[in-house]
């Protein structure tokens, strides 16, 4: 076996082994990746570079794989959470450096994804030529196991690098860090699988580039081809035309974001202002996704004319940039109850030409409304109750709040600030 399907949990045991092809009824990952000769191919730690080999063109990388750990949230190995969403081809991924006062680009990890920048975000085709691609992969639970299972989400290049400023909330300090924007690439024409023959041949120091790039993923021939003028082109992308299942738009049972859905819910249930948490929410929603939002402010219960919170985003700089309108509406109503789809055709009867929506539920969405908004095309953004959750505990974990509580107090005492008599139009002038 050397083929490996994006979304496909691959078991990584102790102690490493080629030699079965399942391990508990799951695919080995060493077996996959294995080759007579060489060494494993090992996911031990966030950034897992493979050696360096003398080619044919000189010194070559075959590969660096990368691997984020979930359930290591907060902890020291990994203070922060990065963000995988492989069906839209993006990674949101932070680097080794834990330690202040360390400079970040010593981090062994940082370091080399740093040097494979070099090479990913250059223009000259030929020297593209000698890109090193990355592998993604999550840690995942299985057989109620928190380690020792691996899911693969694709391979693809660094995007871009930020040096950022990171906070150890269970250390009480700060430190500098690199957060690298990965683009995980198509694979349509190859089915959805990754050949690791290709990494085999890369990691061969008697072939050359140019033959091995004949295995190669056609989107990665394109890339070496054509550069950043088609990077988007050759992003994966996965058409949502299907709904959402209820059991995809709730938190997972008995997990940290069910447990923070409840105390939302519960916290909101009695103080009936969960608008300033909504807009909160859609603000880091949008950012995280790499949009630049601007935040507006609440209405007035008795002039909102169906809106609960006004914000603005962003298109472009300077004197081109183009300003658009969000009109948000909040509803804190039952986790396991559907949203009712009244309240977002009113929401969208009210967006004028030009504006967007945003509808922040503690609840979900069913299918009918879903399949509603799609057909009809409604410029509508939906942050269900398990988003909601997921983005409400990554403030708390960067922002340092002890806990859900915490923030949820806070964000209350904005509240009354918060709201303003304006006209949503006045966005556009600031």
């Amino acid at each position: 076996m050397s083929k490996l399907r994006i979304g496909e949990v691959f078991r990584y045991a102790r102690p490493y082994s080629s030699e079965s092809a399942e391990i508990d009824g799951y695919p080995n990952h060493f077996f996959a990746t294995s080759l007579p000769g060489q060494a494993l191919a090992q996911l031990d730690s966030g950034i897992n570079p493979i050696g360096l080999i003398r080619a044919p063109e000189g010194s070559r990388r075959p590969a660096i794989l990368i691997r984020s750990s979930p359930h290591k949230i907060g902890s020291h190995d990994t203070p922060w959470q990065d963000t995988f969403d492989p069906d839209n081809g993006h990674i949101r991924y932070y680097g080794d450096n834990k330690e202040p006062g360390k400079n970040p680009d010593e981090a062994p990890g940082n370091k080399v994804l740093l040097d494979a920048f070099k090479i990913h975000s250059t223009l000259d085709s030929q020297l593209r030529s000698q890109a090193v691609p990355l592998l993604f992969y999550r840690a995942v639970s299985r057989n109620e196991k928190s380690k020792g299972y691996v899911e693969f989400n694709g391979f693809g290049i660094i995007q871009s690098v930020e040096l950022i400023t990171q906070y150890d909330r269970a250390k009480e300090r700060a430190f500098p860090n690199y957060a690298f924007d990965f683009v995980i690439f198509d694979m349509r024409k190859e089915h959805e699988e990754f050949d690791w023959n290709w990494i085999n041949d890369r990691r061969n120091p008697e072939l050359s580039i140019e033959k091995i790039l004949q295995k190669a993923p056609e989107s990665w021939k394109s890339w070496i081809k054509n550069g950043p003028k088609l990077l988007e082109r050759n992003r994966r992308y996965v058409s949502k035309l299907l709904v959402a299942t209820t059991a995809e738009q709730q938190p997972t049972p008995n997990s940290r974001e069910e447990a923070a859905l409840k105390k939302i819910y519960e916290f909101y249930t009695k103080k009936s202002r969960f608008e300033s948490l909504a807009s909160i929410i859609t603000a880091r929603y949008i950012r995280d996704s790499g949009g630049v939002y601007k935040e507006g402010w609440i209405t007035p219960g008795s002039w909102d004319h169906g809106a609960d919170f006004y914000g603005r985003l962003d298109v472009g700089f300077g004197f081109g940039k183009v300003k658009v309108i969000l009109l948000g509406q909040a509803k804190c109503e039952s986790p396991n109850a559907p949203t009712s789809g009244t309240h977002i055709a009113r929401t969208v009867a009210r967006l004028k030409r030009g504006w967007v929506g945003a509808y922040v539920t503690t609840s979900y969405f069913s299918e009918s409304v879903q399949r509603e908004i799609i057909e009809d095309s409604y410029p509508i953004l939906l942050i269900n109750g398990k988003k909601l959750a997921e983005t409400a505990l990554k403030i708390v974990h960067d922002d340092g709040y002890p806990s859900i509580e915490s923030f949820l107090a806070d964000v209350d005492t904005q509240y009354e600030n918060k709201i303003k008599n304006r006209r949503a139009e006045e966005l556009l002038l600031e």
